[in-house]
């Protein structure tokens, strides 16, 4: 079965390979979405990879979305599709500071002691990604379960 073109809506296309539904999960596209979703998993590339690609019919996403993706799939781009046409074209970037978006997972930090303290993230390195707490300095291993 193909995948049909979308009228309205979001396209988020070179998702790396295995991680679509992880997208559609940190977005809150699961049962409760009114959204068409589609999702296309391991297709091939021309560069001899796969990708995934998720479309979401009648929905734009916010920039905290897009900033989400950014932290589980850097080449990710974001096409918004009006019309049935692309109108247009994003490249997801990984802000220098992630803000209330990655929870902190030591117990002791500041951000865990029911203060009104958001989690605040630096990036400290892009390849590979690794974050790190500005409150306890404990580094955020497996970025993608830290989400929020």
């Amino acid at each position: 079965m193909k995948v049909r073109r979308i009228k309205n809506g979001t396209v988020i296309d070179h998702i790396t390979s295995g991680m679509a539904l992880r997208v559609v999960d940190i977005l809150g596209l699961g049962s409760h979405n009114e959204s068409i979703l589609s999702i296309v998993m391991n297709v091939p590339t021309g560069n001899g990879g796969t990708k995934d690609i998720v479309k979401v019919e009648n929905r734009e996403l916010k920039k905290s979305e897009v900033d989400r993706i950014a932290l589980i799939a850097p080449e990710a781009t974001i096409n918004l599709i009006r019309f049935s046409k692309v109108t247009n074209k994003l490249t997801v970037e990984l802000p220098e500071e992630v803000h209330a978006i990655v929870e902190c997972k030591n117990k002791n930090c500041i951000t865990n002691q029911h203060e009104p303290v958001e989690h605040w993230f630096s990036v400290i390195s892009r390849e590979p990604l690794r974050l790190q707490c500005k409150y306890c300095e404990r580094e955020a291993e497996d970025i993608a379960s830290c989400l929020i």
